[in-house]
């Protein structure tokens, strides 16, 4: 690959008190095999060294071009304020969250699929995600011999929960184009509107994937993954893709079948949720979320899935144990921590 025949691609940063991880990101995008790219990071107006840590960088590499807001931005917002920064030029756009990190060959691997085949509007891959001893791959579930799929099939079986290959930003590439022709990218302000955006953006094009690990997803408590696991968010959000996508994809009957379903899961979740004594900040945050898809919090539906669980839980005292012990593990890793500290 040379430079002059290569497209452009718009790497992009934004980036909230970062600085703990920053250069290892900035040094796996500067590691790239593929040259053609512009690095721009967006400071969200951080308390922390990321805007030296990023300015330090950019008197080393000219490629590297750094914003920085006058005023605290919301997540979403802040993403959507990078895509606006990319360059006219650029044919592809790429984001690597500041605490995450891509391999060397990841973008001349989705470029390459992507120059292949112009249909494609998004390119996934797969994702090493974890943190101390838990590690996993995300986005699996294709067949190896499918590299490019129709948006309509892949946004079709990811709306009836057939497929999870979609991926995080930084296990994605987009068209440029496609960020263009919106205002606002990442179509709503919830944490998985990056999701929302592959379904809203794939109705008229292609989807790719590269059987390979291109990127690292680093969890740790203190990013807006774990937030989201830690409140279940992904079920409202199916919800509202559906409420608002279904019709693109499914048919009538299986748009409604799909939400029932999706709202049984929801309180199965909620009625087990009470059983652990969570706070009133998140019966809020689920109450809110609810009246925000429409729907009044059905208290009798909330109270047999208690009574369902709590059965549950007398038959199966057992798995009731192995169950907790899982849980104050994965709790004290998302903390960092490889075991609860001693006193």
């Amino acid at each position: 690959m040379t430079d002059n025949i290569d497209p452009l691609v718009s790497v992009v940063t934004p980036v909230y008190n970062g600085g703990k991880f920053l250069r290892e990101c900035i040094e796996s995008v500067l590691s790239q095999t593929y040259q053609n790219f512009e690095y721009i990071i967006l400071n969200n107006s951080s308390t922390d060294d990321t805007l030296e840590i990023a300015e330090d960088y950019g008197r080393r590499d000219s490629r590297i071009r750094i914003f920085s807001n006058d005023e605290l931005l919301p997540i979403i917002a802040n993403h959507n304020k990078a895509f606006s920064l990319i360059s006219r030029d650029s044919k592809y756009c790429k984001v690597v969250s500041a605490d995450d990190w891509i391999y060397p060959e990841c973008l001349e691997k989705m470029v390459g699929l992507a120059k292949a085949h112009p249909s494609i509007g998004i390119v996934g891959a797969y994702q090493l995600s974890g943190g101390n001893d838990i590690w996993y791959v995300r986005n699996v579930g294709l067949p190896h011999s499918q590299s490019v799929i129709s948006g309509q099939d892949i946004c079709r079986a990811h709306l009836l929960g057939l497929q999870r290959v979609l991926g995080n930003p930084t296990s994605v590439l987009y068209r440029a184009d496609l960020i263009r022709n919106t205002p606002e990218f990442f179509p709503n302000p919830t944490q998985e509107a990056d999701i929302s955006a592959c379904v809203k953006h794939l109705r008229y094009a292609d989807f790719g994937f590269v059987h390979q690990i291109l990127a690292h997803e680093r969890i740790h408590y203190n990013r807006a993954t774990t937030s989201s696991l830690d409140n279940n968010a992904y079920v409202s959000a199916e919800i509202s893709d559906c409420q608002e996508y279904g019709d693109w994809y499914l048919s009538q009957s299986e748009k409604e079948e799909r939400i029932r379903d999706l709202l049984d899961q929801y309180y199965r979740y909620l009625s087990s949720s009470a059983l652990k004594f969570k706070d009133k900040d998140f019966w809020k945050y689920h109450t809110d979320r609810l009246h925000e898809l429409g729907y009044r919090f059905d208290r009798m539906k909330f109270s047999k899935g208690i009574s369902t669980k709590l059965i549950d839980l007398l038959l199966n005292p057992k798995w009731t144990i192995k169950a907790v012990i899982n849980r104050v593990h994965t709790y004290y890793m998302l903390r960092g921590m490889s075991s609860p500290p001693k006193s």
